[in-house]
């Protein structure tokens, strides 16, 4: 007998769950397109070489790769995959952007709502198959676009309910000042990043031990990790920069730009994080990551990605996006019981019941014409004892039967029975909508 749950770490969407995701779904998309995004969308599978090289060194071991096909297929050979599905929403973008780049505004701001594919350890929250919600904006190297970035963001997750979600803040660039003035060689760093991202993981011991084994000097270790350490108690981003910047040596193109984003953006809940590492290595400038108090990782995050769209073309085009994902808002949202009741509600909002085979015809027409009204109408396919169609109806959670029998066709009426309270009423067939609205 064939296995009936998914596969592992994907999941099947019941009715409520597709209700619950359509309703983020829709604010995210009426936020996106009221800052002036555009909807876009790529393809499930892409070239294998489109995805390898620009996701650093754990990324590219979780790309989910398409073994080859037929003829194709040399077993003799060490290359099995040439397609793989995608990993992100931003590298398909960057291929789009320089594919399609005569046909694209000088400033192309687009959002994406769609799954990616990650050969992921399944956890909570954490799924092989999940949708990310990204809003990028392409070609302006100008801070205002992280502050808009941040600002739609933000304006999402308030009116989703959230109240207590920090923008945490840095920037690549100042993350590598601050490594290098902890003494960090620069051929060392990018290893460094690399365990430095996993700090709110596996906390600063294990960033520690992982930085020693990565051949990275125990003594620049430890002065990294306590100067991160040193900043947990400090409020105000303008008190952060000021030590990062005596910690460096002085201000810096990076800390200038930390500094314009927040002026620019006015959003109280941005908070600078020195310590945000962001593992992709396509990451070149302001970076980005969402936090809630209960949920270890993030809601979404982001960041400047000036040089990616290069790796596809002759031109340098400046970029930076921000990605929601879906799955862990959801998580929470759940948690945190931050869904509308009406959204686990029926599928109709009136039932038409069928008298006999020969009246089916009626009941069906009956239905058309209260669908016409703008009422959701759901028709029971069967001629069954009508106390089994009401228990449909209750256990549909429908609120108003509609009951054409033969008294009713004799008198051009239909008998509507109220589910919630029980009470019946006759009315002509052509006020009925009207009596049901």
């Amino acid at each position: 007998m064939s296995k009936t749950q998914p596969a592992r770490g994907m999941r099947d969407f019941l009715p409520t769950d597709v209700r619950r995701r359509q309703h983020i779904v829709g604010i995210v998309k009426s936020v996106y397109e009221s800052y002036g995004f555009e909807p876009l969308e790529t393809p499930a599978v892409e070239n294998l070489e489109t995805l390898t090289g620009k996701y650093g060194e754990e990324g590219n071991q979780l790309v989910f790769k398409i073994l080859k096909r037929g003829e194709k297929l040399d077993t003799a050979s060490s290359e099995l995959a040439d397609l793989a599905l995608r990993y992100d929403l931003t590298v398909p973008l960057a291929r789009v952007v320089a594919n399609y780049r005569n046909d694209l505004p000088k400033f192309f701001k687009r959002y994406q709502i769609q799954p990616v594919w990650r050969a992921d350890r399944p956890a909570r929250g954490r799924f092989r198959e999940f949708y990310q919600c990204d809003v990028d904006a392409i070609g302006s190297a100008s801070m205002t676009v992280e502050a808009e970035l941040c600002n739609a963001v933000g304006a999402i997750l308030s009116k989703l309910g959230f109240e207590d979600f920090t923008i945490r803040l840095n920037h690549r660039e100042l993350l590598r000042e601050i490594l290098g003035a902890a003494g960090m060689a620069e051929d060392r760093q990018t290893d460094a990043l690399v365990a430095i991202d996993k700090l709110d993981k596996i906390g600063a011991d294990g960033v520690k031990g992982e930085l020693v084994a990565r051949g990275i000097a125990e003594e620049s270790a430890v002065k990294v990790l306590g100067f991160f350490d040193g900043l947990d108690g400090d409020s105000s981003n303008e008190s952060i920069l000021s030590k990062i910047e005596d910690f460096i040596g002085g201000a810096s193109r990076s800390t200038g730009e930390l500094k314009e984003v927040i002026r620019l953006s006015r959003n109280t809940r941005i908070k600078v994080d020195p310590s945000l590492a962001r593992g992709l290595s396509y990451y070149t400038g302001a970076i980005f990551e969402i936090s809630v108090p209960d949920l270890a990782g993030s809601l979404g995050g982001g960041g400047r990605y000036d040089g990616l769209i290069g790796m596809f073309g002759k031109e340098q085009i400046p970029a930076c996006g921000f990605s929601l994902g879906l799955e862990r808002i959801i998580v929470v949202m759940e948690e945190r019981s931050m869904f509308p009741e009406d959204l686990s509600a029926t599928p109709a909002d009136v039932l038409v019941t069928v008298w006999n085979e020969e009246s089916a015809v009626e009941s069906l027409k009956l239905a058309e014409e209260l669908r016409a009204a703008g009422l959701r109408v759901l028709v029971y396919p069967e001629a069954e004892k009508l106390g089994k169609q009401f228990k449909y109806a209750s256990q549909l959670g429908i609120d108003k039967v509609c009951v054409i029998g033969e008294n009713e066709l004799a008198n051009d009426e239909v008998t509507v029975k109220n589910m919630a309270t029980g009470e019946q009423f006759t009315v002509k067939r052509s006020n009925l909508a009207g009596a049901i609205i």
